[in-house]
């Protein structure tokens, strides 16, 4: 714990710093990297355990929904309580589907997941109150009482947001090393052994599950205060597919490579659609075929082989 918790105060050192330096885009692309990057950590999770949740729009739209209408109807502009409200608003959408859940795998569970997913964006679309297909938009928040001027607003959320995505990328990396993140990768190998050995199967998924929906909460809510904008295309199967995509590029091995994977998923496609707007997604898919080809576990499996060399 010590040691996740030194590395990431010296990653959001340099974060932080770097941010003084970069230009203005720049901080958006990581600001949004992140943001969907803790909504990928979740499906990282519940990869540990052998399944893969196709419908993470479901909690990714719930939590930026919450934040935006917290925003806008009630007044609440911190943008930490809105962080918080939009992974609180993902647990409560989510946790009454955990039991059900926890009983399937495969593509039983993938679909499942997707299907929620899209009963909600029907039900987005048809909502006249909160927008119908195009959305609203959000004020911009402040941070403990403070609104940051014109100039420094762009940094101000960026270094909200690479904060909570630090502070989670640890909390998830303790939780991974721990019994109950370690029992998840048996359950993956053998979960009829996980039963003799007296651990419950389905609560230990079901809690991966709801943990995942608090990281896409939290993930939905930043994403849409950098957006300054909602729509129900959050919730939308190819939104969740691009947060599948981040996961299986990353792998389960490292949760540094998930950022990375996403950041790398917004360069490709910021620079593609300016350059190449017909083909980023070719250009995506062949990137993903080559990680495939030579690192099949993952970019993580990379991060770990250069974590175990390490002194």
């Amino acid at each position: 714990m010590r040691r996740a918790a030194a590395l990431g105060l010296m990653v959001l050192a340099a974060l932080l710093a770097g941010g003084l330096l970069a230009p203005k885009w720049l901080l958006f692309l990581i600001a949004m990297s992140a943001a969907n990057g803790l909504v990928s950590l979740g499906i990282v999770l519940m990869m540990r355990g052998g399944v893969v949740s196709f419908g993470q729009g479901l909690v990714f739209a719930g939590g930026g929904y919450a934040a935006a209408l917290l925003s806008n109807k009630l007044g609440v502009s911190d943008a930490l309580l809105l962080a918080g409200a939009g992974g609180a608003a993902a647990v409560l959408l989510a946790a009454p589907f955990a039991p059900l859940l926890a009983r399937y795998r495969g593509i039983f569970f993938a679909m499942l997941t997707l299907a929620l997913s899209m009963v909600l964006y029907g039900v987005l679309m048809k909502s006249e109150g909160l927008g119908g297909s195009d959305g609203f938009n959000m004020r911009r928040p402040t941070l403990l009482g403070f609104s940051p001027s014109d100039a420094w607003s762009g940094y101000a959320l960026y270094a909200l947001v690479v904060t909570i995505a630090v502070a989670l990328a640890v909390a998830a990396r303790v939780y991974f090393d721990s019994a109950r993140g370690l029992v998840a990768l048996a359950i993956r190998e053998n979960e009829l052994r996980v039963e003799y050995l007296g651990a419950s199967v389905r609560r230990v998924m079901a809690l991966d599950f709801v943990f995942a929906a608090f990281l896409g909460g939290v993930g939905g809510a930043l994403a849409v205060m950098a957006l300054g904008h909602i729509e129900p295309q959050f919730s939308y199967w190819t939104t969740s597919g691009e947060f599948v995509f981040v996961s299986i590029l990353a792998g389960h091995h490292s949760v540094a490579a998930v950022f990375a994977a996403s950041l790398v998923l917004e360069l490709v496609r910021s620079f593609s659609s300016a350059y190449f707007p017909n083909t980023w997604q070719l250009a995506l898919g062949l990137f993903l075929l080559i990680v495939i080809r030579f690192l099949p576990q993952g970019l993580g499996s990379l991060f770990a082989k250069l974590a175990s060399r390490a002194p």
